[in-house]
């Protein structure tokens, strides 16, 4: 009985931050984010035996961090975090600054208990990208999302199907895998960007024309994104 009130708690306060999330950001807080979207990054590339193909890596057209998402249940499951996304530019292959999104999931079923995961996700192709500026973006229906592989020699298994869409990675409690996230949402979190970038900055004028800010936290993420697909 206590088990499934605490989770009935966890739940209801998911939901009250799903709301709240963006209320109260500052400068300082979303680039304590920014921080901590590297720290992930870079420990995933630390894991060269079960970590994202380099391959994969070079060719992608975008990249999502989204630190410590939250995901809980008991018979509704929910799931949301808060991240970045970089583009790649197709012709110069530079990374553009981070851009703030926001990610949400639910599904029905029996499930219980709560964790935190980290998530990655590589946007494939220019389209995938583009579909990011939308309103919303429903992974497995608006873009064909799928577990990614890992390892050194996954890059073997780079057919064709990995060349659109989005490939989705997740680490918890120190193991790293592909995951499905068939179903959630992507939203880019207009709040933050408005507060880091500029009043009147969107995620287009962010990617397509290299405007809005560019605190230290950004640089040295975009420096290690820039190290590991040179």
């Amino acid at each position: 009985m206590r088990r499934i009130v605490g989770l009935a708690m966890i739940l209801t306060s998911a939901a009250f931050v799903m709301s709240t999330d963006s209320m109260a950001l500052s400068l300082d807080e979303l680039d304590r984010r920014m921080h901590a979207c590297n720290l992930v990054l870079k420990r995933v590339l630390e894991m060269p035996d079960r970590g994202i193909p380099k391959d994969l890596l070079q060719r992608c057209r975008g990249l999502a961090v989204f630190p410590g998402v939250i995901k809980a249940g008991a018979v509704i499951g929910i799931s949301f975090g808060n991240g970045v996304i970089l583009r790649r530019d197709e012709n110069t292959a530079e990374w553009t600054r981070p851009a703030f999104f926001r990610i949400r999931g639910a599904s029905i079923g029996f499930q219980a208990g709560a964790q935190l995961t980290d998530l990655i996700l590589l946007v494939m192709s220019e389209q995938g990208v583009q579909g990011l500026l939308e309103d919303q973006l429903i992974l497995g229906a608006d873009v064909s999302v799928a577990g990614g592989p890992v390892g050194r020699e996954a890059a073997a298994e780079t057919d064709i199907r990995f060349s659109t869409g989005i490939l989705s990675y997740s680490r918890s409690k120190g193991l790293f895998a592909g995951i499905s996230l068939r179903g959630a949402a992507l939203e880019p979190d207009m709040v933050a960007n408005e507060i880091y970038h500029g009043k009147g900055v969107t995620v287009q004028d962010v990617f397509y024309e290299n405007q809005g800010a560019l605190s230290e936290s950004a640089r040295v993420l975009m420096q290690t994104l820039e190290e590991a697909t040179r």
